[in-house]
């Protein structure tokens, strides 16, 4: 017989079991369903609201996370947890999985596929470039090939023959609907730059920008919780001095083009790649021969690896003069960056803006800057005409009823997504009560729409604004997980109302942290174990109401 809703009633503090003791499962079992159950019946206590249907085992939609070890036989899908200790959970799996796990874990669209989907797609030998992973970077590529080598150099798995199958009808990232023009890194269209704003003020360490587009004859329609993709260029002074490292001349013909305005326009000049140290190992001899073949094999001579871009490994081999179109051939292609998009078009349908940190940072006495925000924040002029496209959110947006309460943590650029939900519901009119926890380093520099905010809040729009600052001297060091946990139980009465609970920006640590905080709070506030604090917060995740856009 299956319980409903209404045969289950939430245990007090101290004594939350769900689940009979008589119910044929084991503690594992027992301990997930309490979390999971916890977090639906929450929603119970919004104020005359229907109550979404709970999934049993018995519908095909439930997905139990404990099943297979987790999240549909995936453990490793998780942007927090390292490749090497995603590869060794990924270790007896088919190659298709050990592929996914190799992935950076955000389904962040970039390479134009899920984790999953381009994993598929190499498989199937569908798709041959390794590169395509921008936030996995160097390390995911040298992991793809290095499977793809233990195969005899073919990606097909001979005891995949029923995997093989379900990957040809694995569904892209963008759906089919959306394949047209603008709705793919594939076909990008145009669009104009409009202006750029800094966002910080007096001696800020930072330099963050608000930037503006204009899609007006673009065709381009966006929702809240989109990305957009921007095709960059390389910083002009990069690219000459990538020339004058190679002695080459400027104007040399690659594929009809001036080497210059391939360097510029077409290769990347970050991340030197494995080829390019292989290339320079033919070039050299003796101890240098030696280095640049370990480098190439993903070793780590020197103690610099990680800081070798194109220009500093050029430059670590003075004296060698390669052919350019052979250089050219050893570099990656330039990959276009998502950002998310920090508007509403229901405020303007024609206008979109984005939230941009400019990278910047020294190595060696030498300014590294970010391709894409290099190029938006000071290389671009307004007026120019960009390729662009919209990249549709996955699992991130506004829960469909406006009066359900949304709670917000997005420390630094990771605000940009939540001031577009809270300008779309400022424009709709939404009910529903809205929280945004906003930290950076120094109040009086760094707080991002301080008067946005202050207006919001005086419109009801934003209904809790909290607040975290890690360096300023006249208050202790503070992250908005330290905020959390300091509005414990107001925030733990917001998800007992069924608010949804979202987070934006570092995946590796603060939006580990936010998820290892939010369980605390369930254990502390709602009284439950450890376990099944967990799986709490897994459950939230698997209604919906736990969603990330983490990079």
């Amino acid at each position: 017989m299956r319980m409903s809703l209404t045969d289950v009633t939430p245990p007090p503090p101290g004594a939350p079991s769900l689940i009979p003791a008589s119910a044929p499962f084991d503690d594992a079992q027992r301990a997930w369903l309490n979390g999971y159950f916890a977090a639906v019946l929450s929603t119970l206590q919004t104020a005359e609201a229907s109550p979404p249907p709970l999934p049993a085992a018995a519908d095909p939609a439930f997905r139990d996370p404990m099943a297979d070890g987790g999240d549909d036989g995936a453990p490793w899908h998780d942007p927090t947890i390292a490749l090497a200790e995603r590869m060794e959970m990924a270790r007896d799996r088919p190659l298709r999985r050990r592929m996914m796990a190799a992935m950076a874990q955000q389904d962040c669209g970039q390479c134009g596929y899920t984790c999953e989907a381009y994993a598929d797609e190499i498989v199937q030998q569908a798709e041959e470039r390794l590169n395509l992973c921008v936030p996995g970077g160097k390390e995911t590529a040298r992991m793809l090939k290095k499977l793809i080598e233990e195969m005899g150099g073919g990606a097909i798995d001979p005891d995949e023959e029923k995997a093989k199958a379900e990957a040809k009808a694995a569904a892209r990232l963008v759906p089919a609907v959306e394949t047209e023009r603008g709705y793919s890194r594939e076909a990008p269209v145009e669009a104009t730059f409009l202006s750029r704003a800094l966002l910080n003020k007096g001696p800020s360490e930072k330099s963050t920008w608000h930037i503006e587009f204009d899609l007006s004859g673009s065709g381009l329609a966006y929702a809240v919780g989109d990305s957009f993709g921007v095709y960059p260029v390389n910083d002009a002074a990069l690219v000459d001095a990538v020339i004058e490292a190679i002695d080459a001349p400027p104007d040399f013909p690659i594929a009809g083009k001036p080497l210059r305005e391939v360097l510029t326009h077409d290769m990347s000049l970050g991340a030197a790649p494995d080829m390019l140290f292989e290339l320079i190992s033919y070039m050299v001899g003796g101890t240098r021969k030696e280095k640049a073949r370990a480098l190439a094999q993903g070793e780590d001579p020197d103690g610099d690896a990680a800081t070798l871009d194109v220009l500093a490994a050029v430059r670590k081999f003075p004296g060698i003069r390669p052919d350019p179109e052979a250089f050219v051939e050893c570099l990656d292609g330039l990959q276009p960056r998502l950002y998310s998009i920090s508007s509403s078009p229901k405020v303007d349908p024609d206008r979109l803006s984005l939230t941009v940190d400019h990278v910047r940072y020294e190595i060696d006495g030498r300014t590294r800057l970010g391709v894409a925000s290099t190029f938006l924040s000071g290389a671009i002029e307004p007026g120019t005409r960009l390729k662009v496209y919209i990249q549709s959110a996955h699992n991130f947006a506004l829960p469909a009823d406006p009066a359900t309460p949304i709670v917000m943590v997005g420390p630094g650029t990771g605000v940009a997504p939540f001031r577009a939900f809270l300008h779309e519901r400022l424009a709709t009119q939404a009910a529903g009560e809205a929280w945004l926890f906003f930290g950076h380093q120094r109040q009086a520099c760094d707080f991002f729409y301080e008067d946005e905010f202050a207006g919001l809040l005086e419109r009801k729009t934003l209904s809790r604004l909290s607040l975290a600052w890690s360096r300023d001297a006249a208050t202790p060091k503070t992250y908005v997980q330290d905020r959390m946990r300091e509005e414990a139980a107001e925030l733990w009465r917001w998800l007992q109302r069924g608010a949804h609970f979202y987070v934006c920006g570092d995946a590796t640590r603060m939006a580990s942290d936010v998820e290892k905080t939010l369980a605390a709070i369930a254990a502390s506030e709602g009284g439950l174990d450890e376990a099944a604090a967990r799986t709490f917060v897994t459950g939230l995740k698997q209604a919906g109401r736990y969603q990330a856009d983490v990079y």
